[in-house]
This record gives C-alpha cells, structure tokens and sequence, in this order.
C-alpha cells in the first residue's frame, strides 16, 4: 500500500470512530477496542488503527493508559497539546528540540500587554482577575493598622528571608495541606514572579536547557531568554498537564538541567496533575538529579480546594515551590515566596544583592488579614465567582464560535483554552478583537516557536455582564 493511501486510511479510520463518539455509540471515559479486534474489523492493519487512534489522542478525542489501552475522553472539550519542535525535526515519538534563546515572544508578548491595560477594553486577554473580587478596604485598613504599630526596627529586620509573622502564616497555609514546613525554610519575594525567577537562576547558568511546558506561561519564556537559558517545550495534556514519558525523554536526550511547571491549573490550558502523577514526577527528577521551579500561583483557585503541591513529595529538596498572594488576595502588593528547598542559601542571597527586601507593609498588611481570620471564607466566595463565569463562559463560546472549536474544562481558576478551527489565525483575530475594543491572549505568546496559531486564552476573572456576552458574540462572528 502506498503511503498516502495508508495515511487516508488511517484518517477515515479516525473520523468514523470519532462520528461513533459524537453519536454515544463510544461513551465519555468508555474503553475502546484493541488495535489487533479494530484492525480485523476494519480489515486494515494494527500500525494503522494505532495510527488513527494517536490522531485522535493528539487531539484530545481520546486519551492513553498505558498498559490499559485507549479510551474516550472524559469530559467534552478535553484536548491534548502538540508538542513545540524546531522546524524540521520528525516529531514521531521523539522529544521536541532545544530552541536557542534568545527567545521571540518576549516582543509579541510585550506588545500584546501594553494594548490590553486600557479600562474600555474588554479584558478576555488580560492574565489577572477583576480587582472587585478582593477585600481591598479591608486590606487597606489592615495594612494602615500594622503600620502604625509597626516597630521601625522592622525594615532591617524583615529583610531576605522576610517578615517572619507572614512566614509563620504562610507555612499555616502549607500544615492545612497536611505539610510541614518551617518557616525558616519560606523565603519571602516581590510577587510570585521574583520568587519563580530567582529559582531558576539559582538552578541554572547560561547556556544551560530548562523545559518548559507545551504550550507555557509566557513569562517562563521571557525568563528563559533574561538568562540565557535554551528551552525544550514538552507536550503538556490539557487534563492531566506534562506527559512525564516525554518529559524524560527530554531530559535523557537534552540533558535538561531544570523544569518550570504548573502542576496545579496550569496557565494556559488550566490543567491538573493528579496526586499518583505529581508523586511519579518527582520521583522521575529525583531520578536525573533535575530541580523544579513549581509555579504554584493559582493554588488556591481549584473550585474543590487546593492539593498538595509537587513539593509535598520531595525529599530531596530538589522542588522550589513558589506561590503568590496577588491571584488569590492582594492584586498589586506584590507578596509572593518560595521554599526554595537546597537551593534556600542561593535564592536569599540573591534576593538581598537584586531587591533587598520586599514592602515590609504590605507583608504586614497580609499577615495582619491571615491572623484575623477570613482568608477561606474568601477563597469560597471567590471560587463560587469563577466557577459561575466560567461555566457561562464556555456556554457562551459553544454558541458563538465556528463549529469544531473545542474548549478546555479547568477544575479551577479564570483561563479557558480555546481551540479554533486550523483554519482560523489567531494572531488576525487578536488584530480584529483589538480594533473592535476586545483583547484576547493569542496561542503563539505561550510558544517559543510562534505555535498554537489557531488557540486563544481567555480570561474569565471578570463578572459576567452583557458586555462581556456581546464581546463572545462578535469574537465568535470574527472567528467565522
């Protein structure tokens, strides 16, 4: 058989078990038959049924267990990640190629940012929630309460590591996801960006390869070319977050020296690493001796309440694990930490020689909010707000946008991913939104290599109004 007739027949394949699927004749998290009783079936051969079904995977229509075999997905609008390469290279089970920074999305990123900051611009692309859904006044009359009993001492004091009031609170925080953490191991930053940068320095020198997830939090990019890092990008489950088979596979081949990753509502997709899966990764860089900065940010945003993180597995110090207020509580005051674990001495040490210390205040102000109470009776209010516009959100978008957009399905947080149909330029639409007065976060600012031409991220950390409905409404007509 020729090869593009194998390639059409793998695909016919494809789609008629993918027509099964939309029928109900194959249910969500059903188990489908076996290569070898398919490949009798359709009188093809096992290498292409396999092929057919990898299609599907790719496109997140169905979803791989090892040693249990292939399975519809879960939930509608789950979607699997292609992995980021260099032009060029055969993708076929191999992991993607270090790309050599310096890196292009800084300046695409850069740009798309400063269009978005305008208050008559509807913020569908922005990366922060609406500041109405914090307690600002109360924050302000804690932060003006601490300040004025504030002992003068305590701006040389508080210096790296920080306030050890806020530490104490903070490693509280840690003790109600069954973790011990001392608050001396708690360094305190200027947002969760500082802290995130600081341990990557503190695990790398330049020259060195970082992987990333595919596609990943612009800024870890932007990060990797401040320092002069080279980046392998690992195919990354919009369920289920980094594939770990391809995440050593790039680590063996690449000779990876750290990894960034969000294990917790990932930005952009917003997946979830499940427990058994954080507890195989960390066993998996224990393994290579390969440290992980843990962006943590949005922690406290999983609609059913936080889990434990990467960190609460490690043994060996190597996962620093950053978090951050500015999601969660305090948009603006810029209070994040890590628990850099070995790498504690360093992450300090170049905290106090870059900002020396973060606003002794505003970590005041925020310790001041824990110790008085009401931090979770927050978190469930503003969970219950996210959930509700998510879910209108996504409503919003299925009746609006072309046929064969797919939609990730988050357990939390305020990002959808939105996969458009390939025909569809996400980089035109993002021109279009713009000129209409609506931003949204194109697909390739999360990619090295300007991938994800036909996904956007949207933000839905804003409440829901009819100008928000109207803005879906011409997005979508925009897309068709």
């Amino acid at each position: 058989m020729a090869a593009s007739e194998g390639a059409a027949r793998h695909r016919r394949i494809a789609r008629e078990i993918e027509s099964m699927i939309e029928s109900g004749a194959f249910r969500a998290g059903e188990r489908l038959p076996s290569t070898r009783t398919l490949a009798r079936a359709k009188g093809a051969s096992a290498a292409t049924v396999a092929q057919a079904y990898e299609s599907l995977a790719e496109r997140g229509v169905i979803t791989v267990r090892p040693r249990s075999g292939y399975f519809v997905a879960s939930r509608r609008g789950a979607m699997r990640a292609a992995p980021i390469v260099a032009p060029g290279d055969d993708t076929r089970g191999k992991p993607p190629s270090a790309i050599q920074s310096p890196l292009a999305v800084s300046e695409l990123a850069f740009d798309i940012l400063a269009r978005i900051r305008k208050r008559q611009v509807v913020p569908l692309g922005s990366a922060f929630p609406a500041p109405s859904h914090f307690p600002l006044a109360r924050l302000a009359r804690d932060l003006a309460r601490s300040a004025r009993r504030m002992d003068p001492w305590r701006t040389v004091e508080d210096l790296s590591p920080g306030s050890l009031e806020l530490r104490q609170q903070i490693a509280k925080r840690y003790a109600l996801l069954g973790m011990s953490v001392d608050p001396e191991e708690i360094v305190v930053t200027s947002g969760a960006m500082e802290a995130l940068n600081l341990c990557l320095a503190a695990a790398t020198k330049p020259g060195d390869v970082v992987a990333l997830e595919s596609p990943a939090f612009y800024a870890s990019l932007q990060a990797a070319e401040r320092l002069g890092l080279k980046v392998v990008q690992v195919a990354t489950d919009a369920q289920e977050g980094v594939g770990l088979a391809a995440l050593e596979a790039a680590i063996r081949k690449r000779r990876v020296k750290a990894c960034w990753l969000m294990p917790n509502l990932q930005n952009p997709l917003g997946a979830t690493m499940p427990e058994d899966k954080r507890r195989a990764l960390v066993k998996l860089l224990a393994k290579y001796d390969v440290p992980l900065v843990e962006d943590d940010v949005y922690a406290e945003l999983r609609f059913g309440g936080a889990l434990p993180p990467a960190k609460a597995f490690d043994a060996k110090g190597l996962v620093m694990h950053c978090g951050s207020f500015s999601k969660s509580l305090a948009p603006g005051y810029r209070v994040g930490w890590c628990v850099p674990g070995r790498y504690r001495r360093e992450v300090e040490r170049a905290k106090l020689s870059t900002s020396i210390a973060t606003s002794v205040p505003a970590q005041e102000g925020i310790a001041e909010f824990l110790r008085q109470g009401g931090y979770d009776r927050h978190l469930r209010q503003l969970r219950r707000a996210f959930a509700t516009t998510q879910a209108r959100m996504r409503a919003a978008i299925e009746r609006a946008f072309p046929r064969g957009t797919r939609i990730s399905s988050p357990e939390g947080g305020y990002f959808l991913w939105v996969e458009l149909p390939p025909r569809c330029d996400a980089m035109k639409l993002h021109a279009q939104a713009m000129r209409e007065g609506i931003s949204v976060a194109p697909g390739p600012m999360f990619s090295a290599s300007a991938a994800f031409t036909n996904a956007l991220r949207i933000n839905c950390g804003h409440p829901w109004d009819e100008r928000t409905a109207a803005a879906v409404r011409l997005l979508g007509r925009l897309a068709r």
